[in-house]
């Protein structure tokens, strides 16, 4: 470098900048993880959802309408109908792709059910966790009966009426 630069350098302090430290504070709280641990679990319970619907429910559908491929139920609005939807949409068609559609309801009500149970499941734990903690009353030690006592006695000494314990 040349003296020019190391001048400007030295007397420009290069720190991180607050924006930086608030960030890394942020992001290490525990909050920001388990949200992060939560979206990667639901990518994977959605990945097994879209398994569930597509390769277990939408057979026993199709079985149950006539043998139609309930995932390739589609109407055509424009263009020319082909054997599948894929090939119709790659033909440059305008689809309704209802059984596309009818997927995603099912895998949303799915989630959404599975979403219910958790929530119900956490907020009882979480009910019966303050149940526990309101029952458990902290039994004064002898120590602090002595100073009750004491306190009490005390009181009585000047004339008031000691609280009933």
């Amino acid at each position: 470098m040349s003296d020019f630069a190391n001048k400007i350098t030295s007397r420009i302090p290069l720190g991180e900048p607050a924006w930086l430290r608030e960030f890394k504070t942020f992001i290490m709280r525990g909050n920001v993880i388990d949200l992060a641990v939560g979206v990667v679990i639901g990518a994977a319970f959605t990945s097994i959802v879209s398994s569930v619907v597509e390769d277990l429910l939408n057979p026993i559908v199709g079985i149950l309408m006539g043998g139609i491929d309930f995932s390739n139920l589609f109407v055509v609005l424009f263009g020319e109908r082909r054997a599948s939807l894929e090939a119709t949409r790659q033909g440059g068609a305008s689809v309704l792709a209802i059984g596309s559609f009818l997927n995603a309801v099912i895998k949303f009500v799915i989630v959404g059910f599975a979403v219910f149970w958790l929530v119900k499941l956490l907020s009882r734990m979480q009910a019966s966790q303050a149940v526990a903690k309101a029952a458990a009353v902290p039994v004064p030690t002898a120590s602090e009966k002595l100073l009750a006592e004491i306190r009490d006695e005390l009181k009585a000494a000047r004339g008031a009426t000691p609280p009933s314990a």
